[in-house]
């Protein structure tokens, strides 16, 4: 079952990372990130080829309250979001009954292989579970994303099954793999 979620006034902290709600002023480091060709089309989006493009999905963002800003600790810079979607888990008979959110995640290519959304990946289902009280948490990767297959299992999600994704804005279907994690599998 879906459940509503509203991170408007939430902010976590790891080592390295602050997750916050969205600002209009994130905008330029929105910008620097998802303008990148390879980064967005890795979840299923364009890259944005205008500031007028980031600024209509970051209001987006900041009116859904289901996205968080990833930011670097130290600089206080965007680089990435983290958010918590309806999950396809939902749709499926064994899981409905669950309160489940999906993960979905981007990271600029510039801190691509430093274990960042790991960590953020970790500190948000501990607020899934501890804070929100949800059952479960699910996630996908398509299956050519290597880099997100790789955070998922350091995060001890379950494999469940193979799916198909279409993704409009790159009028495309991708195979992807989809998993879950429970709350009793979840080890903080």
């Amino acid at each position: 079952m879906d459940t509503p979620v509203d991170i408007s006034a939430i902010r976590l902290e790891t080592a390295r990372l602050v997750l916050r709600p969205w600002k209009e002023t994130d905008l330029a480091d929105f910008y620097e990130y998802a303008s990148v060709e390879g980064v967005g089309e890795m979840a299923g989006w364009r890259h944005h080829t205008s500031l007028d493009e980031s600024r209509r999905i970051l209001n987006s963002f900041i009116a859904e309250k289901n996205v968080f800003a990833v930011t670097d600790r130290k600089t206080g810079k965007v680089i990435g979001s983290l958010g918590l979607h309806p999950s396809w888990a939902n749709r499926e008979a064994a899981y409905a009954p669950l309160k489940i959110k999906e993960l979905g995640y981007v990271l600029s290519r510039d801190y691509w292989g430093q274990g960042l959304m790991p960590e953020a990946v970790r500190e948000v289902l501990r607020f899934c579970f501890e804070d929100l009280g949800l059952d479960g948490v699910s996630i996908s990767h398509f299956r050519e994303n290597r880099q997100s297959r790789r955070v998922i299992e350091k995060c001890g999600f379950r494999f469940i099954q193979n799916g198909e994704y279409y993704a409009g804005p790159l009028n495309k279907t991708f195979e992807d793999c989809r998993y879950l994690l429970l709350r009793e599998e979840f080890r903080g």
